[in-house]
């Protein structure tokens, strides 16, 4: 993250193409994740217009509109953004560990950096008090992992 570690590059995101997935389930914390990463992405020189913002139903949606936008190509790094918040049942796990694991094998498969933001949190409390500081962090990690594999090509 900028600033965090000692050592690090100095974040650019000019001149960089962005994909982001959002999902629609508990919309109140994803549209948060989606405007704290769009501010980032601003603040670090993406432009607006290389931006491309997708939304889908729900977390095990994410990883087949990552996937698209990864097999479309033109883009440096992906964003998945949504938010899994605990219930009663064993759904929680299903939807967490399948589009975890998902998005991983996507950013494997076609070499593109996905910087995961599918929120997993046991009540809206935890999910509200991580929307911004997630959001922002997506922006950052999609900007520098898309710098670090254009030095490793």
């Amino acid at each position: 993250m900028q600033g965090s570690n000692k050592g690090e590059t100095t974040l650019n995101g000019k001149g960089l193409r962005i994909g982001i997935v959002q999902a629609r389930f508990n919309a109140d914390i994803t549209d948060a994740l989606a405007s704290a990463c769009l501010a980032e992405l601003e603040s670090l020189g993406v432009a607006a217009s290389d931006i491309h913002h997708v939304k889908v139903p729900g977390a095990l949606e994410v990883p087949v509109a990552l996937q698209a936008l990864a097999e479309r190509g033109g883009y440096h790094a992906l964003v998945a953004l949504g938010c899994i918040i605990r219930g009663e049942t064993y759904h929680f796990e299903l939807v967490a560990n399948e589009s975890g694991a998902s998005v991983s094998r996507i950013a494997l498969d076609y070499r593109l950096p996905i910087a995961n933001a599918i929120l997993t949190t046991e009540n809206l409390a935890q999910a509200v008090a991580r929307q911004t500081d997630k959001g922002r962090d997506a922006a950052q990690v999609a900007v520098e992992m898309a710098q670090l594999l254009a030095t490793l090509s």
